[in-house]
């Protein structure tokens, strides 16, 4: 078997206002998908995505509103997991200034003291679904993978 599974795996990162969610094939590979939608909208958006992408499973943050959101996720017929998010805000806060560095002025401030112009939940979500492929990838017989949830 090739250390490589069929299908994007989607990562939501579930909140009571708004969700990010994000559509990958491979940790660290560039998102198929990534994206906010307020919550009341998750639905519409993971029905549009389902029919766009072949998705093999989602990975549900398990935070704050993941019971609420894991009941609209059995319309899409694919194993769910919840994933510890613990510090997905400060790596999704990493993530967004790697693929946006700073410009201007704000590339004087350490990186860590930036704060980020937008939301970031759409880079928490690619990181929980990035934990589940590792933790995949890990049971192959590849890379270590994040503790379990």
């Amino acid at each position: 078997m090739s250390g490589r599974l069929a299908g994007a795996v989607l990562g939501i990162d579930p909140g009571t206002r708004k969700c990010g969610y994000a559509a990958v094939a491979a940790a660290r590979a560039t998102p198929l998908e990534l994206g906010i939608v307020p919550t009341e909208e998750l639905a519409e958006r993971l029905a549009e995505l389902a029919a766009r992408l072949p998705l093999r499973a989602v990975a549900l943050g398990g935070g704050t509103h993941t019971g609420a959101v894991a009941s609209l996720l059995g319309a899409l017929g694919v194993p769910v997991h919840v994933i510890d998010e613990r510090e997905t805000t400060l790596l999704a806060r990493r993530r967004y200034f790697e693929v946006n560095p700073p410009t201007g002025w704000r590339k004087l401030i350490p990186r860590g003291m930036l704060l980020p112009p937008r939301p970031i939940d759409d880079f928490a979500a690619l990181l929980i679904a990035e934990r589940l492929l590792e933790r995949e990838q890990a049971a192959l017989g590849g890379l270590p993978s994040h503790p379990p949830d």
